[in-house]
């Protein structure tokens, strides 16, 4: 067997060694080009929704960057109790959209800053004493949630193959031609490649994609005319105001993104390491989502979380080397400093991506069924996976099922099946006798 020097590439599938800078950027760019767009996506939403300008835009998109790299190396390398030393890649939360953009519009840009303080400080908290209701959380809660959180994105991934929820020429044959030829070289990549190489599929796939795309005079450079090379974040552009009312919503749909960071942790040691989660990594993961994200207010930006995107990728190739991961979170942190580099990035189509994410997305899916087999098919178990799934995925596809409830219930729960999953697998795993008496005769 070949020994090992200081620097070697096979630590790629281990969390500890030093693997080869010049092996290892390749991994964390992969892994920053598959949640780039999905990072900066709820910036602009979220500002349309609050009516800023695009001076204020760009400001913001280039304090994701920053604060999702800062988020991802406290992951990757925990600063006390704050992170979980695993390898999840943070981003800006898709789970609180909805709710900004009701409030945005009644309270202003500031009280959504304000709230995120509150939510995120409470949501750290929660994560330190994680030990004292963690228990709450059994295994076949976690796996429902994972199941769920693959199956909801699964339309975000086809939504993307398309060429974007919203875009004018969304199913068009040429959305249809790019998103096709990235799956395809993403596949004959994986098929034909050796070694780790047979890892960079998704980067293959995404600069063959672009390529295309290029060459289909497909992708808008416009925007680079007028961006900066360099500049440093702004310090507190919002100033937080605080309204009871949100307050109170966000902090709501901070336990929601809780329950969401649980499944990723849980999915992520499942499908990457093969092994189940400690008490301490998850109770470090919820603690790193909570505080960066009030950190994130002091650049006036939105709650940041672990990223399904890219615990689908770790699934897919295996690598979960701390040291690799982390030189796509410093790629992140250049691009915020540098926001030519990420301008760049922002070009990339959303066809190309959509043909490399809704492999990824299928991953999750069948890392959540393979947790729920672990957990074993008892006719509890079978129980609270079904109901719990049925009724979040069936009742968020019909979200008027929701109006008779109040505003905030409907805020929370409408559009989010994997909060209606947890709560439902939650309830049933309380009440439920642990030796269910449903399979007696």
């Amino acid at each position: 067997m070949r020994q090992r020097t200081a620097a070697d590439v096979s630590y790629i599938y281990q969390l500890e060694g030093r693997v080869p800078i010049a092996k290892a950027v390749p991994f964390g760019l992969q892994h920053i080009l598959a949640m780039f767009v999905a990072n900066i996506a709820p910036i602009f939403i979220v500002a349309g929704a609050c009516g800023l300008s695009a001076k204020q835009s760009a400001m913001l998109i280039q304090s994701a960057m920053i604060i999702a790299g800062i988020g991802t190396l406290i992951q990757l390398f925990p600063v006390w109790k704050i992170g979980s030393g695993l390898p999840i890649v943070m981003g800006i939360s898709f789970t609180f959209v909805s709710v900004f953009c009701y409030l945005g519009p009644v309270y202003g840009y500031n009280s959504i800053v304000g709230a995120v303080l509150a939510g995120g400080i409470v949501e750290g908290v929660l994560g330190l004493f994680a030990k004292y209701w963690m228990k709450l959380i059994a295994p076949i809660v976690a796996a429902s949630v994972v199941t769920a959180i693959g199956f909801s994105l699964l339309s975000v991934g086809a939504s993307s193959f398309g060429g974007g929820s919203g875009s004018e020429d969304f199913g068009s044959v040429t959305n249809w031609i790019l998103g096709s030829i990235t799956l395809l070289c993403c596949l004959l990549f994986n098929i034909l490649a050796k070694s780790y190489w047979k890892q960079l599929s998704v980067l293959f796939g995404l600069v063959a994609g672009y390529i295309a795309a290029i060459c289909m005079g497909v992708v808008d450079f416009s925007s680079l005319k007028d961006t900066a090379v360099i500049a440093l974040p702004a310090i507190l552009p919002f100033k937080p105001e605080f309204h009871a009312n949100a307050i109170l919503s966000v902090v709501l749909i901070f336990l929601v993104s809780a329950t969401e960071t649980i499944g990723d942790t849980s999915a992520l040691a499942s499908s990457g390491l093969g092994r189940q989660v400690t008490e301490k990594e998850t109770a470090g993961s919820i603690a790193c989502d909570g505080f960066i994200s009030a950190l994130s207010t002091l650049f006036g930006c939105l709650p940041i979380t672990s990223f399904s995107q890219n615990v689908g990728l770790v699934a897919m190739t295996k690598v979960v080397n701390r040291f690799t991961i982390a030189t796509g979170a410093v790629i992140m942190i250049l691009a915020g400093i540098f926001p030519i580099f990420g301008a760049l990035l922002a070009t990339l189509p959303d066809a190309v991506l959509g043909g490399c994410t809704i492999m990824m997305f299928g991953t999750i899916v069948i890392s959540g069924l393979q947790m729920i087999g672990n957990c074993g098919f008892s006719q509890r178990n079978i129980t609270i996976a079904a109901l719990s799934i049925s009724m979040g995925i069936g009742f968020t596809q019909v979200p008027e099922i929701f109006q008779v409830f109040p505003k905030i219930v409907e805020t929370v729960f409408a559009e989010n099946c994997v909060a209606v999953v947890f709560l439902v697998a939650l309830i049933l795993n309380l009440v439920l006798p642990k030796e269910s008496k449903l399979s007696e005769k």
